[in-house]
């Protein structure tokens, strides 16, 4: 081989080893920074970074960073943690304890108020999944809620099968050990990623794991997941009798804007009154008379009532100086 020969492959070795090294830059999730020993194992493991459906909002990214400072974190003698400490229960089981401190960190930081308003501050079981679900941003992993209803997304009307969605940055993770459904643990996401074999897996912040904080990868199958306390609102459900919410306050806006529904009863409770109303508006639509919100009533009552705001100059409100135009309230 000629001296020409070799520097041409020398140089030809270097540009591809460029190539593959910026091709690993761009793969690398630009929401967190995560550490080179990780993302040479992702790539040997053949995993890729799933790219996240909507940018990752600000509030979130600096929750990621938070949250990941923490890896390593260890229980004191006595299962004693400052989680639990600012929490008021020092020995406390942590992994909420964990997450909602880590919300906290950033709302010091910057002097906001994310805890309460995007992530709930709680310490026992299962009513961090339910502030979710009331909050209208949850979505379960086998596609239906226990005591509602299926699940469909809000923008496509798509329905969402058993592990259908693939969850976001920044999502959290709810898990129950036992049959009963009650949760037992949760996981903050910080990314997803997928194999050659089309496997999704799941990597999660938790804390009390089983007595640090660490970052653990669950396939999205992960039966012991039961659903995700989402950064958005991407999905609508089944709404029936006994439901609460911000879903049925909606829902209940949309029937008292179309007369069916007096404002008395928009209380974000679905009790007898709202069903009555909800039969009403199926008889007069040709849809079976249930007294279920499922979701042909539902997007009927969105596409009706869109129409209806449309016709009744009461529900616009005009502003001044080219300022947008906007529903107002009846």
């Amino acid at each position: 081989m000629t001296r020409y020969s070799k520097n041409l492959t020398a140089a030809a070795l270097v540009i591809l080893c460029m190539t593959v090294l910026c091709a690993a830059a761009l793969a690398a999730p630009d929401w967190v920074d995560l550490p080179q020993e990780l993302l040479d194992r992702l790539d040997e493991a053949g995993e890729t970074v799933i790219e996240p459906i909507a940018p990752v909002p600000e509030h979130v990214r600096k929750l990621l960073r938070v949250a990941r400072a923490e890896l390593g974190y260890r229980e004191e003698r006595g299962n004693v943690t400052k989680y639990g400490q600012w929490a008021g229960n020092p020995t406390a089981e942590w992994c909420a304890e964990y997450l909602c401190w880590c919300v906290d960190q950033v709302d010091q930081q910057t002097g906001g108020r994310i805890l309460t308003v995007y992530y709930p501050r709680y310490s026992s079981k299962n009513i961090g999944m339910r502030w979710f679900l009331k909050e209208g941003r949850y979505i379960a992993r086998r596609g239906t809620v226990p005591g509602w209803g299926s699940q469909w997304y809000t923008a496509s009307g798509e329905a969402i099968g058993k592990n259908g969605y693939v969850p976001q940055p920044g999502d959290w993770a709810f898990f129950a050990q036992s049959s009963a459904g009650d949760t037992t643990h949760v996981a903050m996401v910080e990314f997803c990623t997928r194999d050659r074999e089309d496997t999704v897996r799941v990597y999660a912040l938790e804390g009390n794991k089983p007595d640090r904080v660490q970052e653990t990868a669950y396939k999205l199958t992960e039966e012991t997941i039961l659903g995700y306390g989402t950064v958005f609102d991407l999905a609508d459900l089944v709404i029936k009798g006994g439901c609460e919410g911000r879903k049925v306050t909606n829902l209940q806006q949309m029937l008292c804007d179309v007369g069916l529904l007096s404002g008395t009863y928009v209380t974000g409770t679905y009790g007898n009154h709202t069903a009555d109303a909800v039969k009403a508006f199926q008889k007069a639509q040709g849809i079976e008379q249930t007294g279920v919100a499922g979701q042909q009533t539902q997007l009927a009552l969105q596409r009706y009532t869109e129409r209806y705001r449309e016709e009744h100059p009461e529900y616009w409100e005009v502003v001044e100086d080219d300022e947008p135009v906007s529903f107002g309230t009846k």
